[in-house]
């Protein structure tokens, strides 16, 4: 692996990639309104898990949120970034290319994840009900969730398919010299979209011990369905096994952080 990186898990800020607007014609939840009600909603929900945490709010479709965001969270550290993605190509590859634009633009202007050297990402809508206690596993590098297939099945192996992009944890240098620019080589017609670069750089690059141990509690609403995420117990019991066995898996070991 590469030399770990001493951040304090307490000094991460998180940005939220937001875009009001939606360039993206294939998501569900268009409503302008809508969209914004629910970025509203996620950031405080976020403070409710932590009312100490610093976030960066960046908004790739021009909306300033300053005004709103002093009015509803006078108290708490919210640094707002906004600039114009590049709506052409976000609605050729999808919204993960936006996704791309945004968290470039935010580490490459935020004071806050400068100061810090590194940045938990979570998409604008959601939260992470869990997340003091994914935070603890920091390493100081990378952090990601994987999506895994055929954990369940007695016939067919289980494999990587690809690496959550909603949420995950990274220092600037590994972003920087990783995956700053992996939003280029998606293609969502080819049905090849950004979790998918990211696996790839996984791969090529031969990086482990970047996966989360626990699996992170999701909520909220997501932008391409419309719809809010179900968190049964069932659901998080299931989640809880899957990742059991992929740990205990030789084949995966090794790509765990401790």
């Amino acid at each position: 692996m590469f030399p770990v990186e001493t951040h304090s898990p307490a000094a991460i800020p998180l940005l939220l990639t937001s875009s009001v607007v939606a360039h993206d014609i294939a998501v569900k939840l268009k409503d302008t309104e809508a969209r914004l009600h629910h970025v509203l909603e996620s950031i405080a929900q976020w403070l409710r898990i932590n009312p100490r945490q610093p976030i960066v709010l960046c908004d790739g479709s021009n909306f300033d949120f300053r005004p709103v965001v002093q009015k509803a969270h006078p108290h708490a550290q919210i640094e707002s970034l906004f600039f114009e993605n590049d709506q052409q190509k976000v609605r050729e590859f999808g919204r993960g290319y936006g996704e791309g634009e945004i968290v470039k633009y935010a580490i490459q202007h935020s004071k806050l994840i400068q100061q810090a050297g590194c940045f938990a990402k979570c998409t604008s809508k959601l939260w992470v009900e869990n997340f003091e206690a994914c935070k603890k596993h920091w390493n100081g590098q990378l952090l990601f969730s994987g999506v895994f297939l055929n954990v369940f099945s007695p016939l067919q192996p289980t494999v990587l398919q690809q690496i959550d992009t909603r949420f995950y944890f990274a220092s600037l240098s590994m972003y920087e010299r990783y995956f700053m620019n992996a939003h280029l080589t998606m293609d969502s017609r080819a049905g090849h979209g950004l979790e998918d670069s990211f696996f790839d750089i996984l791969v090529r690059e031969n990086i482990s011990h970047c996966l989360l141990p626990t699996p992170p509690v999701i909520a909220g609403v997501g932008g391409g369905t419309g719809a809010y995420y179900r968190n049964t117990l069932k659901r998080a019991l299931k989640e809880k096994l899957r990742l059991y066995l992929v740990r205990h898996d030789r084949k995966f070991a090794r790509l765990f952080s401790a």
